[in-house]
């Protein structure tokens, strides 16, 4: 097996977002039971999206997908020399509910591997479990009891659900680890709690400032989970606001992310192994090397990439229900 080194590592920390596990963190069988896991609730969440996903839905899907993309690009500095970025499980739920997010925040985490080679591919099902699954279903868990209370109520209770969202993922992460014999429960648990509970705070302050902003805009996209009234301009302006994120990435924190901070002060960072091809390595453009055009662009092509993604897919996934609804009609 081929180890990256310790110094590679330390120059790739401002393109790796935390809690996105590289191969090599895990065994084999706690991968595969993560995709198992994985599996088991997007098949359910697949069955659920086809019979409740509105076709005005489908869009705020897209324009979700590209912004959350867009701003897990940029590393916010917390304290001890870490850094940390938003997840968006707690958002996605929220403004979607529990089953378009899910599906919006796999389509995510999957281009990020795939394209950027951002988190392992073995691994891609803990990472999908972890911060596309966990933290949709913990977020909305916790807000769907005000979702009917006032704006101020909702907005501190979205931030809560946002931090508990990043503590369940680092949680969930910490127990793979352990049982995959990377490291000590006594350590990586303590330690991955630590730092993003500090991660967590960043979380919440971007989910409640997020939506505080569709509630002063666009109230009707909280209220009908996604129905929307009038025209579709908001499109427009939605995904103009997620590519206007992405010139933010190169200011991004040079910073460790929490768990590469864990795994370097535990001294398990070189079991990680890099990747076995290269499309838009580190969020760049290889023609354009490492440059702030470079990820700028990238970073435009994962947005739009992702969100006509999921627009496809759901697109697809609603064909049997319209075709069975038409030949009842």
């Amino acid at each position: 097996m081929h180890y990256v080194s310790h110094t590679y590592y330390l120059s790739e920390i401002a393109e790796n977002p935390a809690l996105h596990i590289p191969d090599g963190f895990l065994s084999l069988p706690i991968a595969l039971l993560c995709w198992v896991l994985a599996i088991i609730l997007l098949t359910i969440t697949v069955r659920r999206t086809q019979n409740t996903l509105g076709e005005r839905q489908i869009p705020l899907m897209g324009v979700l997908a590209a912004f959350i993309f867009a701003a897990q690009m940029i590393n916010f500095p917390v304290a001890g020399g870490t850094s940390g970025h938003l997840l968006g499980g707690a958002l996605a739920a929220i403004v979607l509910g529990p089953w378009a997010g899910m599906l919006v925040m796999a389509s995510v985490i999957a281009v990020q591997a795939l394209l950027f080679q951002d988190g392992g591919l073995l691994v891609m099902g803990a990472n999908i479990l972890n911060m596309g699954l966990l933290t949709v279903l913990v977020g909305y868990g916790l807000y769907r009891g005000v979702a009917g209370q006032s704006r101020s109520v909702r907005l501190v209770v979205a931030g809560v659900a946002a931090w508990l969202s990043v503590m369940a993922g680092a949680l969930a992460t910490s127990l793979q680890l352990w049982l995959s014999g990377t490291s000590a429960l006594r350590i990586v648990v303590p330690t991955m709690l630590g730092v993003h509970a500090a991660i967590g705070i960043g979380e919440a302050l971007i989910t409640v400032a997020a939506l505080a902003f569709i509630l002063r805009t666009r109230p009707d996209l909280l209220e009908a989970k996604g129905e929307t009234r009038g025209g579709f301009g908001w499109v427009i302006v939605g995904l103009i606001v997620a590519l206007a994120v992405v010139t933010l990435a190169p200011l991004a924190s040079v910073n460790p992310d929490g768990l590469e901070r864990v795994a370097i002060d535990a001294g398990f960072i070189e079991r990680g192994t890099g990747a076995t091809y290269e499309v838009f390595p580190d969020y760049t453009i290889p023609l354009l090397g490492e440059t702030a055009l470079s990820t700028i662009l990238a970073g435009v092509v994962g947005a739009l990439v992702v969100g006509v993604l999921i627009v496809i897919v759901v697109n697809l996934l609603r064909r049997p229900v319209t075709a069975t609804s038409e030949t009842g009609s």
